[in-house]
């Protein structure tokens, strides 16, 4: 089946007939029309009920994210433990379980049982997560993945744009037990979806058995002793400083810089919403011929300098210019890093890297988002944007020496 499944030829048309490929596709579309319900619907809700109480609000994220330190890299070592798509199918499931005792909850009990439905479902996908990278890993060939990777991205960059109107529509139009009934439906979806999957491989049973806490140490071991994987830590570190001290900010452009109505704020994040979906398009395009490497330090430089041009300019036209080559750039550097740890990691440490790898990012981009508010009132908005924008240049310089790495690699590979 694997074998099959990996097939050396590397066309487009080849790589939407893969079997994996077709159902992860599929699952990704269900599972982000069930999280946009879910995360829109629950804003509205909270804000509806607590009269736009920041505290309440904030509590939505807190959920939402608080899961990603807490457990990311409990569910990574996991995830190298289980079978990725018996785990990825559970996961989806025990979701949606999750949702309709929420649900049951809300109708005859109190309304603040609803911040669960974030909570349980981010937690899930913490350990459901780094199982998709695996399967990648597993049955995509190595000229396949950044293609399948490109493919994957477009999705999330559609609903960045479509997610927002349909979570926002559905919550409007039915309330919010209707809301938490289609999240739990597109849930179930995804995981009907995801039984098309290829069978997971057997499990080796000569493997040796370890203890959770000594997997969870060899994959610090793993990732320190791999200088690509080190390299690309301290780019999410660099990356997730950068956006988190402006995305706060962003409204502050429309109102500050250009002088206009907070509700302008809107055509910002549809301009860069249209960019990320054509970089996912042009990623697809040159998969083949760009390697990973370049496509992020390409997607760090444009972005450094579409930040810092966001926070110089006064000129609407050049605002939203700058936004839709950051869009149009941050595929890249998803695309780039998802293959990049997939081309530099062994199948049975992906969950575990993946778990390490992605707290630096959020845990960084938390740290700078909650210092944003006071940073603001000591220094300007254009100062904290050139601020973020070198940041993303100080990340691209630590991808430099991958380039010399891989051709290294491809001496090495050709004697």
């Amino acid at each position: 089946m694997l074998k099959e499944d990996r097939a050396p030829s590397s066309k487009m048309s080849d790589l939407f007939r893969n079997r994996f490929v077709q159902a992860i596709l599929i699952s990704g579309v269900f599972l982000q029309i069930g999280i946009w319900i879910r995360n829109f619907s629950v804003l509205l809700f909270v804000t509806e009920k607590t009269g736009g109480d920041p505290f309440a609000i904030s509590m939505i994220y807190v959920a939402e994210f608080a899961p990603i330190f807490i457990f990311s890299f409990i569910g990574g070592a996991f995830a190298d433990r289980w079978r990725p798509k018996r785990t990825m199918v559970w996961c989806d499931i025990l979701s949606a379980v999750s949702v309709f005792a929420v649900l049951a909850t809300l109708m005859f009990s109190t309304w603040k049982v609803v911040f669960f439905v974030t909570l349980i479902s981010a937690i899930l996908s913490q350990f459901s997560q780094p199982s998709g990278m695996k399967l990648f890993k597993l049955h995509l060939s190595a000229e396949q993945m950044q293609a399948g990777m490109s493919i994957y991205q477009t999705i999330f960059a559609v609903f960045m744009i479509l997610g927002p109107m349909i979570g926002t529509l559905v919550f409007q139009t039915f309330g919010i037990n209707v809301a938490i009934a289609l999240t739990g439906i597109a849930f179930l979806f995804s995981a009907a979806s995801l039984t098309f999957l290829p069978a997971d491989p057997n499990i080796d049973k000569d493997k040796p058995k370890t203890t959770l806490v000594e997997e969870m140490a060899s994959g610090i071991r793993y990732v320190l002793s791999k200088k690509e994987l080190v390299l690309l830590g301290i780019c999410f570190i660099a990356a997730g400083l950068g956006i988190g001290l402006i995305q706060p900010l962003n409204i502050l452009l429309i109102i500050e810089r250009l002088g206009l109505h907070k509700e302008n704020l809107q055509w910002l994040m549809t301009v860069n919403g249209a960019g990320m979906i054509l970089g996912g398009a042009f990623a697809m395009m040159f998969a083949k011929t760009v390697a990973p490497q370049k496509l992020l330090a390409l997607g760090m430089l444009v972005n450094a300098i579409g930040i810092s041009i966001s926070g110089l300019s006064t000129i609407l036209w050049l605002t939203l210019v700058a936004q839709f080559f950051s869009g149009l750039m941050l595929p890249c550097i998803q695309i780039g890093i998802n293959t990049m740890i997939l081309q530099n990691t062994e199948s049975e440490f992906v969950g575990r890297v993946n778990g390490i790898l992605s707290p630096l990012f959020t845990g960084s981009m938390v740290v700078t988002m909650s210092l944003a508010g006071k940073l603001k009132q000591d220094f300007s908005l254009v100062a904290m944007y050139e601020v973020s924008g070198i940041l993303f240049i100080i990340g691209m310089l630590f991808i430099l020496p991958l380039f010399r790495m891989t051709a290294q690699k491809k001496t090495e590979e050709a004697s």
